[in-house]
C-alpha cells in the first residue's frame, strides 16, 4: 500500500502466434511467448525493470523473468533466467520443467526470486483484464487475456475480417517509470508477439 501503482492496457493480434505455435513441435504455450517477448523488450531497454531501494532505482544486470503458476492452496512464481538472451526454442525446456516443479510444489532454490517481472496468463479462466500486482522486489507484472474473435478492417479487401485478439496489461511501480515509459514498453511487447518468428 505504500506504492502507487498504476496499469496501462491494449489489444495484440495473436492470429501470427497461434499459426507459429501449432507449427512448432513443441506447442509452447502463450505465456511463455509472453515471457520471451517482455524478455527481448526489458533487454533493449532495462530502465522500466529497476526497482527502488531507498531513495536509488538499482536496474537489473540480468533479465530473469518470472511467471505466475497456479499450485495447490496457491500461486507458485519459477523464474527463468537471462531471457533476453536465450531463444524461445531454448526457453521451451527449462519452461516446462519449471512448470512442472512448481505444480508439484517442488521447485529448487535457484528457480525463486531475483526476476526482474513476471507474467501472468490470466486469460487461462477466461478474465480479458485484471490489474495484478507486482510483487515487493519488483515493479512490472505483465498480465495475458483470453483471446477472442473480432472484426478488423482490411484495407486491401476494402472489407472486415475475423482475427483473434487478446487484451494485454502491464501493472507498475509509478516512482520507478511513468505511463509513457509503461505504454512503449508494452506495445514492443505487443509487436514481438504480433511477429512471433523474431522471438
Amino acid at each position: 500500500w505504500t506504492r502507487p501503482l498504476a496499469t496501462v492496457g491494449r489489444a495484440a493480434r495473436m492470429d501470427g502466434l497461434l499459426a507459429h505455435r501449432k507449427k512448432h513441435p513443441a506447442k509452447p504455450g502463450p505465456t511463455l511467448y509472453a515471457v520471451r517477448a517482455l524478455g527481448i523488450a526489458l533487454g533493449e531497454n532495462s530502465a522500466p525493470a529497476g526497482r527502488l531501494v531507498g531513495d536509488r532505482i538499482v536496474h537489473p544486470r540480468s533479465i530473469d523473468i518470472g511467471f505466475a503458476v497456479e499450485a495447490e492452496d496457491g500461486v507458485l512464481v519459477p523464474v527463468l533466467r537471462k531471457v533476453d538472451g536465450t531463444s524461445l526454442d531454448k526457453l521451451v525446456g527449462p519452461y516446462n520443467e519449471r512448470m512442472k516443479q512448481a505444480k508439484d510444489r517442488k521447485l529448487p532454490v535457484e528457480a525463486l526470486g531475483g526476476s526482474v517481472a513476471v507474467v501472468t496468463n490470466y486469460g487461462t479462466f477466461g478474465l480479458e483484464w485484471a490489474t495484478p500486482i507486482p510483487l515487493p522486489e519488483q515493479s512490472l507484472v505483465f498480465g495475458l487475456g483470453a483471446g477472442k474473435t473480432v472484426p478488423a478492417w482490411d484495407a486491401a479487401s476494402n472489407s472486415f475480417c475475423p482475427v483473434t485478439e487478446a487484451p494485454l496489461t502491464l501493472s507498475f511501480d509509478h516512482r520507478v517509470i511513468d505511463g509513457g515509459a509503461a505504454g512503449r514498453l508494452l506495445a514492443r511487447v505487443a509487436e514481438l508477439l504480433e511477429t512471433p518468428e523474431k522471438l
